[in-house]
């Protein structure tokens, strides 16, 4: 569906009433009145979609004439963060993090962007990252938005990154959880959380670190579209190299954990272990001397002694009495 479509000429926003035939139209009409130079002239087009048809997108690309396999991708998405050029169309796609409180997932979603001399279609898939606030920032930039399609696509990378940045905050506090638990007495096994946490943080890496060589790529001035915003992607690069960081601290944090936590559950095994092991040798002081009374003889003086019996259950009594003291003070019970 189509969320908003509006012309930009000089930083002030113009919208357009009817469907994308007549924003195209529009478009045009404003850009030669502008005279030459489109998005250079400070006009251009800015479509939004969210989770668009085939249909519905056909009309998009028959106008604009994108190729074939960047609709295709605009359309089915679940694709790799990248920036690729078809022609005179830049392609960049970017993949956005939303963090769900209630079960503590990561749900990935997708932002694809396709830049022309006087035209950006911004494709969004998933509830992640809507871009109705990127819009309200730009139009009160005007400075920033008279650069054209590059400031929209600043302005999109600079509003994934950021919400990057939330996540980790949120995964961080994840971890601190995790930590606390495994290292509660008594505490409960948490092994499948750790691995849980962790298939979390690998999504995240998926979705970040191909996007690092598109940043660098953009800083490096190889992409002539964003010649002029490079100062503004720098500072894109460098929040997203932090959370680069910070995400793998926080895989071998995990990978930490978890070494800690299978260390403690061995050691309460083990402790298990001794207590059973103890008791075993607790029963087996009167199971002994019992088995001496199971036999078929009778030469034992304690049968015919009135006090015989009282006084080999008070011997076994006190055995396992003296046995279990021992191995109290050793610390195995």
């Amino acid at each position: 569906m189509i969320v908003d479509k509006a012309i930009y000429a000089r930083g002030v926003r113009r919208t357009i009433e009817g469907d994308i035939s007549d924003a195209f139209d529009a478009a045009r009409a404003e850009s030669a009145r502008s005279g030459p130079g489109g998005a250079a002239g400070g006009v251009f087009l800015w479509i939004g979609l969210h989770e668009p048809t085939e249909e519905e997108f056909d009309l998009v690309r028959d106008e604009l004439g994108l190729h074939p396999l960047a609709a295709e991708d605009a359309v089915s998405a679940h694709q790799r963060p990248k920036l690729e050029r078809y022609g005179d169309t830049l392609f960049v796609v970017l993949k956005t993090l939303v963090y769900k409180d209630a079960t503590s997932d990561i749900e990935v979603g997708e932002i694809m962007l396709f830049l022309g001399a006087d035209f950006v279609v911004t494709v969004r898939h998933g509830p992640g990252n809507p871009l109705g606030p990127v819009r309200k920032r730009l139009e009160q930039d005007t400075d920033l938005l008279e650069h054209g399609p590059a400031a929209v696509l600043y302005a999109v990378c600079d509003e994934v990154v950021d919400h990057y940045g939330d996540v980790t905050h949120e995964v961080e506090v994840d971890i601190i959880e995790l930590e606390r638990a495994v290292f509660r007495p008594g505490g409960p096994d948490v092994t499948e959380s750790i691995y849980s946490l962790k298939r979390e943080v690998l999504e995240f890496r998926t979705a970040q670190d191909p996007l690092i060589p598109v940043m660098q790529e953009i800083t490096r001035g190889r992409v002539p579209e964003c010649a002029h915003t490079r100062e503004y992607f720098r500072d894109v690069l460098d929040h997203l190299l932090r959370v680069d960081g910070q995400v793998d601290a926080h895989n071998e944090l995990l990978n930490s954990v978890l070494t800690a936590h299978l260390a403690l559950l061995g050691k309460r095994q083990n402790e298990d272990m001794r207590k059973i092991s103890s008791w075993a040798a607790v029963i087996a002081v009167p199971t002994m001397v019992a088995g001496f009374y199971g036999m078929n003889f009778d030469y034992m003086p304690e049968l015919r002694w009135l006090y015989g019996y009282p006084a080999m259950m008070l011997v076994m009594v006190t055995v396992c009495v003296i046995v279990y003291i021992r191995l109290r003070k050793s610390g195995w019970l």
